[in-house]
């Protein structure tokens, strides 16, 4: 797929989440083979673009482009200035939140509450492409409530102003994340527009992943919670799509190693007390799958040394732990 002059290949994309995609894990993602990772929202009102959430949001040294940042709010100037922000530190493609459910963002009338004002998405969306000489591209759901998907109507609009691709999960701002998503607005969507669209919602498996293809006549998936403990879903999906077979579960040693880089990279990223709090839910979903998980979660979930928690992740995995961990705890 190509978003602009931008070639995703794989046509498999990281969705952006508060809290969780930030650069280790989009660095993580896109070396198991997601085709995109687009960064967690910014938030459009400048007097916040100094904090430090922000500058860790806004860092992108050492990322594999093309760069994805989402921006989020309600004023279209706000927005365009926002825009141009992040494309003058590094950004590639600028991404509209139209999708997020979460009641501290609808209650400002930002992501996903902006589906019920079509007249305002389109002064937004304009504004931003006109802002910025990248492509722009935008996130939503199928509609503001079940009752009203007006998921094609606000894609016409997109396309109309210049978006470059949509992504559409496949649920309306009521449903936040409950139920199961439904694809047929997604495919309706794709019938009535010639930009790229991008399938998101419930693709846990690489057969569900080709089933939502087939379905949507999509041309990318975008995966969000299925990656969280697991980001080599993208990998995955991949070799299935490409060869029609299954890649063999990776190992717990692989899975151990792997996750006490991550969390490394996010000590480095945030600091020693930061990163080992944030890191705490990784730790969490990569582990919830294993033997002891629970027991080892009561153990470590107040740890507050990052070299400890690194140390105990790789006894809980059965692999040596670093050297300077076993120092620290001695």
């Amino acid at each position: 797929m190509k978003i602009g002059t931008h070639l995703i290949e794989p046509a498999l994309i990281l969705a952006p989440m508060a809290g969780v995609t930030d650069r280790p894990f989009r660095v993580l993602c896109r070396r198991l083979g997601a085709g995109l990772a687009i960064s967690e929202m910014t938030i459009s009102d400048p007097r916040m673009w100094k904090t430090e959430k922000s500058r860790t949001r806004m860092d992108h040294a050492g990322e594999p482009g093309p760069v994805s940042v989402q921006i989020a709010g309600h004023d279209p100037a706000l927005l365009a200035a926002a825009a141009r922000h992040n494309v003058e530190h590094g950004a590639d493609l600028i991404d509209i939140n139209m999708g997020c459910p979460a009641k501290k963002v609808c209650k400002v009338d930002a992501g996903s509450a902006l589906l019920r004002d079509e007249a305002l998405v389109a002064r937004i969306c304009r504004a931003v492409v006109e802002a910025v000489p990248v492509p722009v591209t935008l996130k939503i759901r199928t509609g503001w409530s079940r009752a009203e998907r007006n998921g094609v109507a606000i894609a016409r609009i997109a396309e109309d102003c210049g978006i470059a691709a949509l992504a559409v999960h496949g649920r309306s701002r009521e449903d936040r994340f409950e139920g199961e998503a439904e694809y047929d607005t997604i495919a309706a969507i794709k019938q009535a527009v010639n930009i790229p669209v991008i399938a998101n919602g419930d693709i846990r498996t690489p057969e569900q992943a080709r089933q939502v293809l087939l379905r949507t006549g999509a041309d990318a998936l975008m995966i969000g919670r299925a990656a969280q403990g697991r980001p080599w879903i993208f990998r995955e999906i991949s070799h299935y799509l490409s060869t029609g077979s299954l890649l063999a579960e990776p190992s717990r040693e692989w899975i151990g190693h792997l996750l006490v880089e991550h969390l490394a990279a996010m000590a480095g990223l945030y600091g020693d007390a930061q990163g080992t709090r944030i890191g705490r839910k990784h730790v969490r979903w990569y582990c919830e799958d294993h033997p002891g998980a629970d027991d080892f979660w009561r153990e470590i979930s107040a740890e507050t040394c990052a070299l400890r928690q690194r140390q105990a992740v790789a006894l809980f995995f059965g692999i040596e732990p670093e050297p300077s961990a076993i120092a620290e705890a001695a």
